[in-house]
C-alpha cells in the first residue's frame, strides 16, 4: 500500500480507504438496496483490508449510516485505536445539531473521530454551514475541545468544494469523480487551492455500476492520477477488497481512457450523455443539470429502478422550463457541446414510458 498526505494535517493515509455503508446492517431510507453483515462479519472485512495496509475508514453517524459507525467503533478497539483513522460524517447544517451528533458519534465509536465532515452540504444550506453558529464554526469547536482531530466538507458540488478550499477553518474535503463523471476533478487539478487541503474522493466505482464496464485498476488508477488524498471505496466483502487492495502505483500504470473511449465502451449499450459533470451548466430555472444527466447515465447502467424514481421527482417541470428558456446559458458553458434542452426532452420521454410501463403492470 502505497500512503499520502492528508493536506496540511500532518496525516498520512492510505491510497485506498475503507466506505462502511456495505457493511451496516438494516434497510437504510437514504439507500437504494438492503445490506446485512453482522457485527462479526462486518469486522472481518474491516480487518481484512486493515492487513493488506489501508488506514482509513470512513463512516456517518447512525441514522445515515446504520449500524456501521457503532461497528467501526469495535474495529478501532480491536484493532488498536492508534492504528487506524476514522473518518466520520453528519447531515446537520446548524451548528447546535452538529455539536450534538458528533457527541453521539463519539459515543456510538466508543473514541473520537479523526475526520469529522458536514455531510452532504448544497446550496440551499450552504451559507447555514458556512455562516456564523452553523455546522462548521461547531465543527471548530469541537476541534479546540479535543473531540474531534480535524474538520472537513463533503459535498457533491464543486463551487461548496471550492468554498471550503478558501475557508481557513475547513482541514479536509470529501467530493466525487469517475472515469465517467471526471469534471469536477479536473477543475480541482486545476486549482491550486486545493493542495493545501486533504481530498477524499468518493463515488470512484459510480455506485458500484463501472467495474461492470472496465477494470478496477483502471477505475482506481484514474482517480489517483489526480491531486487526491485517497480513493474511498465501500467494501462488502474479502474479494472486494482484494480487487481493489491489488492496486498500486509504483506496480500499475494504467492507459487512462479520455471520457469518448469511456463513451464508445457504453454506447454498445445505450446512447450515454456525454456530460462529465464538470458543474459549469447553470440553469436560471434552477434545474440541476448535471444530476438530472447523471441519473439518466445510472438508469442505463444498472440502477434503473432508483435512478427512476429520482428522475421523475422533476424532470417535468425542468423539460417544461427548458421548453421556456430563450437564452439557454447552459449549452454556451457546455465544454462537452451537449444540446442540453433536447437531451432533457428526451430524458422526460424516457420517464413517462417507463412510468406508464410500471402503471400498467400495476407497481
Amino acid at each position: 500500500m502505497v500512503y499520502r498526505r492528508l493536506g496540511n494535517t500532518g496525516l498520512r493515509v492510505s491510497e485506498i480507504s475503507f466506505g462502511t455503508i456495505p457493511v451496516l446492517q438494516g434497510n437504510i431510507p437514504v439507500l437504494p438496496d438492503y445490506f446485512n453483515l453482522n457485527e462479526k462479519e462486518a469486522l472481518a472485512v474491516m480487518e481484512h483490508a486493515y492487513r493488506l495496509g489501508c488506514n482509513l475508514y470512513d463512516t456517518a453517524i447512525v441514522p445515515e449510516y446504520g449500524d456501521a459507525e457503532i461497528k467501526l467503533g469495535k474495529f478501532a478497539a480491536s484493532i488498536g485505536r492508534e492504528n487506524i483513522l476514522i473518518s466520520d460524517k453528519a447531515r446537520f447544517f446548524g451548528g447546535s445539531e452538529m455539536y450534538q451528533a458528533v457527541e453521539i458519534s463519539c459515543e456510538n465509536l466508543g473514541t473520537i473521530p479523526d475526520l469529522y465532515f458536514v455531510h452532504l452540504v448544497d446550496a440551499d444550506h450552504e451559507e447555514e454551514v458556512f455562516g456564523r453558529g452553523g455546522a462548521l464554526d461547531a465543527l471548530v469547536e469541537l476541534k479546540a475541545e479535543g473531540k474531534i482531530r480535524y474538520t472537513g466538507i463533503a459535498t457533491h458540488y464543486y463551487d461548496i468544494l471550492l468554498r471550503g478550499a478558501h475557508d481557513d477553518r475547513v482541514d479536509v474535503l470529501q467530493g466525487s469523480g469517475n472515469l465517467l463523471e471526471r469534471g469536477m476533478l479536473d477543475r480541482i487539478r486545476e486549482e491550486a487551492l486545493f493542495q493545501k487541503k486533504g481530498f477524499l474522493v468518493n463515488k470512484v466505482y459510480a455506485a458500484g455500476l463501472l467495474p461492470a464496464k472496465f477494470p478496477i485498476h483502471t477505475l482506481i488508477g484514474f482517480v489517483l492520477s489526480y491531486p487526491v488524498s485517497s480513493a474511498l471505496i465501500g467494501f462488502g466483502t474479502k474479494e472486494q477488497i482484494d480487487a481493489a487492495m491489488a492496486w498500486d502505483t509504483q506496480i500499475y500504470k494504467p492507459e487512462i481512457p479520455s471520457l469518448e473511449q469511456v463513451l464508445s465502451v457504453l454506447e454498445q449499450e445505450y446512447s450515454p450523455i456525454p456530460c462529465d459533470r464538470c458543474q459549469r451548466c447553470i440553469c436560471p430555472f434552477g434545474t440541476e443539470i448535471h444530476t438530472l444527466f447523471r441519473q439518466y447515465q445510472y438508469f442505463h447502467l444498472g440502477k434503473d429502478y432508483w435512478a427512476l424514481k429520482k428522475l421523475a421527482l422533476g424532470i417535468a417541470k425542468s423539460a417544461a422550463h427548458c421548453r421556456e428558456c430563450v437564452q439557454m446559458p447552459c449549452m454556451s458553458a457546455c465544454r462537452q457541446k451537449i444540446r442540453i434542452a433536447q437531451k432533457i426532452q428526451e430524458v422526460e420521454r424516457l420517464v413517462q414510458e417507463h412510468l406508464a410501463a410500471v402503471r400498467k403492470k400495476g407497481y
